[in-house]
């Protein structure tokens, strides 16, 4: 269900952030993320002039380029729209995602390599919903063609984790808990029983 009727409101700024994945000809993953932030007021810029309602404020975009093992091997970024005319002077540094892997502690590795004044807020905002797209899109990608190859019987492809292996997605949130059903279904090996009420 939608969310409840708001009271009466004046709408005044817009965040949206698009990303897609997509399978490369090469083998490889292309992760796009897009951001943009729009005001429903003009105001004057010193370094804009006058920014029109509707103008982005902020229009930037991500790419990354990964193996199936969710490494980064290459990178570009790119900022049309920003408040200062020295803003896109940093996107070169997001060179220095090349070798990161989309793991646990992924975030603190950004952070160490373009946190504060060696990147860009929004950008390095931007990517953590991309990352989350490159799971979306490469391990259910990689199961179903497990599965065909394995239902077809003519051999196995790169499966998205060595059997065995806890899977990333485990206590990442309440629908990937150890002990609810959805881990007892899929991975049941990684299953622990509920903790009884009151933790007794």
């Amino acid at each position: 269900m939608p969310l409840s009727p708001p009271v009466d409101r004046e709408h005044i700024h817009t965040r949206t952030v698009t990303c897609a994945g997509h399978r490369r000809a090469d083998g490889l993953w292309d992760i796009e993320g897009h951001i943009t932030d729009v005001k429903t007021y003009g105001f004057d810029s010193d370094w804009r002039g006058r920014v029109e309602p509707g103008t982005p404020v902020h229009d930037m975009w991500i790419r990354l380029t990964m193996t199936d093992e969710l490494e980064i091997v290459a990178v570009e970024a790119v900022t049309d729209a920003s408040p200062f005319r020295i803003c896109p002077d940093i996107t070169p540094n997001f060179q220095r995602l090349v070798g990161l892997k989309i793991r646990p502690g992924f975030t603190g590795q950004v952070r160490d390599r373009l946190g504060g004044t060696e990147g860009c807020t929004h950008l390095v905002e931007l990517l953590q919903p991309v990352a989350t797209t490159a799971f979306q899109t490469i391990f259910p990608y990689l199961n179903r063609k497990k599965r065909e190859a394995e239902k077809a019987g003519d051999g196995k492809p790169a499966a998205p984790m060595p059997e065995g292996k806890r899977p990333p997605l485990l206590d990442t949130c309440h629908a990937f808990a150890s002990d609810g059903p959805v881990v007892a279904r899929y991975w049941p090996e990684f299953a622990k029983p509920k903790a009884p009420a009151g933790g007794d």
